[in-house]
């Protein structure tokens, strides 16, 4: 079968084609395409099926993708299916245009998180609208040599976002966060991050289901929202181990501004 590999910021995903909705994809597929020795190496899979072929329920937060013409259907790299990716979606969204799926600068993608307008800026970025982002209280989080005091976040997905004092580069997310269950029974992402300047903002992460990755959208976007007061809009630069996005907030929600490429496609046997 044909497969892509893409990445924003070096978050980066394999591609897997499937317009018809044939591909049974199990827990194992996934992790072993996302194998970085076994195989293709990613931090996760973008399937990308028609709407209308996608064979599944949607949640009721999910109706709005039903209106799309293309959905991203997204696992992380330990198989596990996640509700959202905001770098996977404008790789997903440069991926329908390289392929020649869609033909316009602007459009929705359907995710576990409703439809997500997108645009393809002239410089090569893409902007997605990332929706409202809901600030739930205050949570910790036991890191390998640290405890880390943060705001929850849900982005379409859980997030605990933590400023801390020190450089973020010192931070040791090795291990998988011990998180409160109460707060989060699913888990969630956790950022570590400190403003290094006006309007700039550090940070690394650690995702659910995938470890310390190089980059998060929606961490990102949690991150920029933790550190913006209630009821304030803002604009903020996020530079992550893999890159920079911007992350404009405003009464409407959050727009997640960052690179998305495609650097490869071939085939793979690795799925049947």
């Amino acid at each position: 079968m044909r497969f892509a590999k893409g990445h924003g910021t070096e978050n980066d995903f394999v591609i897997l084609p499937d317009p018809e909705g044939e591909l049974d994809l199990t827990e194992a597929d996934v992790r072993l395409l996302c194998d970085r020795r076994a195989g293709i190496g990613g931090d996760g899979i973008l399937r990308v099926v028609r709407t209308r072929a996608l064979g599944e329920t949607l949640a009721p937060s999910a109706r709005t993708a039903e209106r799309t013409g293309w959905f991203m259907d997204y696992r992380n790299a330990d198989g596990s299916i996640a509700e959202m990716c905001g770098n996977g979606v404008r790789v997903f969204a440069r991926y329908l245009r390289h392929a020649g799926l869609v033909d316009a600068d602007r459009f929705e993608v359907g995710t576990r998180d409703g439809a997500k307008p997108v645009v393809i800026e002239a410089n090569g970025d893409v902007t997605v609208d990332m929706g409202r982002v809901e600030r739930l209280g205050t949570s910790s989080a036991e890191l390998a040599d640290r405890k880390v005091h943060g705001i929850r976040i849900s982005v379409g997905n859980p997030h605990l976002a933590c400023e801390i004092a020190a450089p973020v580069a010192e931070v040791d997310l090795t291990g998988s966060p011990v998180l409160d269950p109460d707060a989060f029974p699913e888990g969630a992402n956790v950022e570590v991050y400190n403003e290094v300047g006006p309007g700039l903002l550090e940070m690394r992460v650690h995702e659910r289901g995938a470890g310390e990755t190089r980059s998060c959208g929606t961490g990102i976007v949690a991150t920029a929202a933790a550190a913006t007061p209630p009821g304030e809009g803002a604009t903020w630069r996020v530079r992550v181990l893999g890159g920079e996005c911007t992350v404009f907030l405003d009464a409407d929600g959050a727009r997640l501004r960052g690179p998305a490429v495609i650097i490869a496609e071939g085939d793979t046997t690795l799925v049947s």
